[in-house]
């Protein structure tokens, strides 16, 4: 089994701490409400995450057992996603919204990845593209769901925490274009290293 694990968590750090909706949410929320008022949302969301990696994981190891030729295909797709993501983090700005009256709650946390593309296509590239080689028992199929949960919860906790201290740095168009080069550099290095490998 070969895991290219340089990559696989450079993919999975910048794509879960880099602003998308479970990361700009939490950032507003704790603005809104502070950090142990938003704890309940943030919980639906790793809740939510969590089922949504355990999907893409068995869907991945059909795949690779059924569909054997569609595992080159979706490394491609995938290097494309992650160019396209790449892309929009370059183009990123960042908007938090301190307009919420209540903390939004776990339903709300766990329906937002039910309907977040980011959060299935990023399960289907991590399992189809950088886990391909990992044997499809039981253990890491859920091992690794609970890992990619751990490092999203992480982010956005970390995003929540310091919403304000966030948000204010990267309205400075400076820091923004600054962090936004940093990450978008890092996606494209892990998309050409897919192309490469690939």
């Amino acid at each position: 089994m070969h895991v290219d694990v340089i990559s696989l968590l450079m993919f999975a750090f910048v794509t879960t701490f880099s602003p998308g909706p479970n990361t700009i949410s939490s950032a507003s929320m704790g603005l809104s409400f502070g950090y142990i008022r938003s704890l309940r949302y943030m919980v639906g969301i790793a809740v939510g995450f969590f089922l949504v990696m355990l999907s893409c994981s068995l869907l991945s190891a059909f795949i690779q057992g059924y569909l054997p030729r569609m595992v080159t295909v979706l490394s491609y797709i995938g290097s494309l996603y992650i160019f396209y993501l790449a892309y929009h983090t370059l183009k990123s700005g960042y908007s938090f919204s301190e307009g919420e009256r209540k903390p939004l709650g776990f339903g709300r946390g766990f329906m937002l990845q039910i309907v977040n593309p980011k959060v299935i296509i990023l399960g289907l590239t991590e399992y189809t593209t950088f886990l391909f080689s990992m044997p499809h028992t039981w253990f890491n199929l859920i091992f690794s769901a609970f890992g990619f949960t751990l490092l999203s919860f992480t982010a956005v906790s970390a995003w929540a925490k310091f919403g304000s201290l966030i948000g204010e740095a990267l309205q400075k168009e400076k820091t923004r274009k600054c962090v936004n080069t940093v990450l978008a550099l890092s996606l494209c290095y892990v998309a050409i290293k897919m192309v490469v490998q690939g």
